[in-house]
């Protein structure tokens, strides 16, 4: 699928801002898997679908750039979660939706995206997210950037659940399998490299 071919225009944020506790402090987004960085997977499915790629990072952002249009980061400096780097991709956006994606889903595959854009395309006003068996995904959606002023709100009033937020703007589940390997976080070094450690 190409940009022309979308059936939703959109920018795409991907999300590397975190403090990669679970791998130690490491930023997670340059960490190699099957030989190139996470973010790097997920560039290279989603470049095709924008001209609006936007990374936020909080640190290395000379790694990062190569990797998108435009980068933004947090407005303060003690990591304090996803939300904060969705607000700043939602006010950075050139296009009316946003599709945001965290860089430790490299298993995500183009008919995702492709069924995320379908179901947000049908539901133009409302935040799309993947939900699986009982749980929501709320940083693999679709959001309307009209909605920046409301989710800025609810961040001014101390909410710091994107699930949360998307759910009381009427949040729309796209609905997965509840084994579905595509969804598959690989946010811990031993789910990363699986067999490092392990003599074969």
């Amino acid at each position: 699928m190409s940009l022309d071919s979308s059936p939703l225009p959109c920018s795409i944020l991907l999300l590397a801002g975190g403090r990669g506790q679970r791998m130690g402090g490491q930023d997670k987004g340059l960490l190699e898997w099957q030989g190139l960085p996470l973010i790097a997977h997920l560039q290279r499915l989603v470049r095709p679908l924008t001209d609006d790629l936007i990374v936020s990072c909080n640190r290395n952002q000379q790694h990062y750039a190569p990797y998108a249009d435009q980068l933004v980061s947090d407005d303060s400096l003690d990591f304090p979660g996803p939300l904060a780097g969705i607000r700043a991709g939602l006010a950075a956006a050139r296009h009316e939706h946003l599709l945001i994606l965290p860089c430790d889903v490299p298993h995500i595959d183009a008919q995702l995206l492709t069924d995320l854009l379908k179901t947000a395309q049908q539901n133009p006003l409302l935040p799309v997210m993947v939900r699986h068996g009982e749980f929501w995904e709320p940083l693999i959606c679709i959001i309307p950037t009209h909605l920046k002023t409301e989710v800025e709100q609810a961040w001014q009033a101390g909410e710091r659940s994107p699930r949360k937020i998307f759910l009381q703007l009427g949040g729309v589940g796209l609905e997965c399998p509840a084994d579905d390997p595509r969804l598959a976080n690989l946010n811990t070094p031993h789910l990363l490299h699986p067999r490092s450690g392990v003599s074969e």
